[in-house]
């Protein structure tokens, strides 16, 4: 009898689709994908769509002020039915599922965090500079 599996088919199969669409994101050769990081995978339960979450690089150096996020969007579905040709020779499945690309919401979110601490450290700091006149 066979072994149970320790987690889901969908879970494993989106280890292996960003493995494999982060290597195949080296490879492309298009100027507008500069700073690209695949960040995530979900492929839905029926396996007909995939949500392929990426990342741009930002902050303040002159290469990322660059980065256009409609060029980035734009060539990421450009590229997606390349991607989804490279999945279907590399990964196993009957159906290789259609690819949507979306910009990952966790990066945004860590970056307001992020933000907001630093704005309470700041604020803190003045108010116990304050307090030694």
């Amino acid at each position: 009898m066979p072994s149970p599996r320790r987690y889901p088919r969908t879970a494993r199969l989106n280890e292996v689709m960003l493995e494999v669409l982060a290597d195949a994101l080296e490879r492309l050769s298009d100027p507008r994908l500069g700073f690209v990081t695949f960040t995530g995978v979900d492929v839905n339960r029926d396996l007909s769509r995939a949500i392929v979450y990426y990342s741009t690089l930002g902050g303040t150096s002159v290469a990322s002020s660059k980065t256009n996020p409609e060029a980035t969007a734009a060539a990421l579905e450009s590229a997606g039915s390349h991607l989804r040709g490279v999945l279907g020779r590399e990964v196993r499945v009957k159906n290789v599922p259609k690819l949507v690309f979306t910009q990952d919401p966790a990066i945004a979110s860590g970056e307001r965090i992020e933000t907001i601490l630093r704005e309470i450290r700041e604020r803190d700091g003045d108010e116990d500079s304050g307090e030694d006149r």
